[in-house]
């Protein structure tokens, strides 16, 4: 089977050029790896950039990898037409089975659909619903990012929806859906724990006023005066973001906060090694991939109880569940786990059998395939 997979290289989104190999968010980067195990599958990442970056013709045995550069004039102000169509010429060349297109941020959903092949989206983050909580903008990128989900998700030949949140958000608009979730990759499994000293709660997420950090802040600051922890922050933050200004002045203020910015996978891994629990205070998610990771490398995890991640969580039995909107819900999940470390193994130890059965890269692999032979067949029937 010949699969098209249309992913961002997130050396053009970041504008990092000079680093020399491909690299992708973690989802479609722990997928591919579960690709690279099923030597029926032949995978064509084709990737739209700004300009020219240096990129091996193949990743793996059976996964090739494809740039075009696209003109700025082909990106977000044209509602990504430039993109979709450089990428249909190339695929009338790759004549794939299927085209996959990851995620409705940028050009991938509307140029799978556009493509003219059988076709199918991932949705990774829900974005009418995230634009709905942040208030977007008319024009803002946010609000034009929900407009494109949804007028794609009609469009396409099916969703691929990696939590039941997500299916049912589309199940009215869609022509089919499935529900498989992401994958996390083997680095993850193979973190080895050794905790910190001073017990370390890592909180793991691109700082925006969705997420939550100012709210956990505020909500363990009591917590702090009575228990000695470390609130460690990584994340990206957008450069004059008022929300991001203001977080970072909240942190230099509290001697029990640190903020060490964005993170690379090394660093994430290093940082599940020696957190004693994840927290993940969010308002708006679907399927998290640090609240995988870290199911994978054994660390406890605090959740919000909302979007996709009772998908993942089941309270008390791999993890906790909060209340992202009550102080006292995230303080007294957070205190339950330090005070209590027999507990948080248990449900660390329930979480990897959890994370080993679902989310291993080759079996979240073979699902896909599946689902993509399955659509193939019924475009095929018609």
């Amino acid at each position: 089977m010949k699969i098209a997979f249309l992913v961002p290289d997130n050396r053009d989104e970041f504008g990092q050029y000079e680093i020399q190999t491909p690299f992708f968010g973690p989802a479609p980067s722990a997928l591919l790896e579960g690709f690279i195990d099923l030597p029926e599958c032949e995978i064509h990442i084709v990737i739209c950039c700004k300009r020219s970056m240096t990129a091996p013709r193949q990743l793996a045995s059976n996964i090739y990898y494809h740039q075009l550069v696209v003109p700025k004039t082909g990106w977000m102000r044209s509602l990504y037409y430039g993109c979709s169509r450089a990428i249909q010429r190339k695929l009338r060349t790759l004549q794939p089975d299927i085209v996959h297109g990851q995620g409705t941020e940028r050009y991938c959903a509307i140029s799978a659909f556009r493509s003219g092949f059988p076709n199918l989206i991932t949705i990774h983050g829900n974005m009418r619903r995230i634009a709905q909580i942040q208030g977007a903008r008319p024009l803002s990128f946010a609000w034009l990012t929900a407009r494109l989900e949804r007028f794609v998700i009609p469009r396409t030949d099916g969703v691929l929806c990696i939590t039941t949140y997500t299916q049912k958000a589309v199940e009215a608009l869609a022509q089919r859906t499935w529900v498989v979730p992401n994958a996390v990759d083997s680095g993850s499994f193979a973190v080895l724990r050794r905790p910190a000293p001073i017990a370390e709660i890592l909180c793991l997420a691109n700082i925006t006023s969705y997420k939550n950090q100012i709210g956990l802040l505020e909500a363990l600051e009591p917590l702090a005066a009575t228990l000695p922890f470390q609130l460690r922050f990584l994340g990206r933050t957008t450069v004059g973001d008022p929300y991001g200004l203001e977080f970072e002045r909240l942190v230099k203020t509290k001697p029990w906060c640190h903020y060490a910015g964005n993170a690379s996978k090394a660093e994430v891994e290093a940082a599940l090694a020696t957190a004693h629990l994840l927290i993940l205070p969010t308002l708006e998610d679907n399927c998290p991939m640090v609240v995988l990771e870290a199911m994978a490398a054994r660390l406890p995890v605090v959740a919000s109880q909302i979007g996709g991640i009772p998908d993942l969580i089941q309270d008390n039995i791999n993890g906790l569940l909060c209340d992202p909107k009550s102080a006292e819900s995230m303080r007294h999940s957070v205190e339950g786990l330090l005070r209590n470390p027999q507990e948080a193994l248990r449900l660390a130890q329930r979480a990897r059998l959890d994370a080993e059965n679902r989310f291993a890269p080759r079996s979240v692999a073979q699902r896909h395939l599946e689902v993509y032979q399955d659509l193939i067949t019924q475009k095929r029937n018609r």
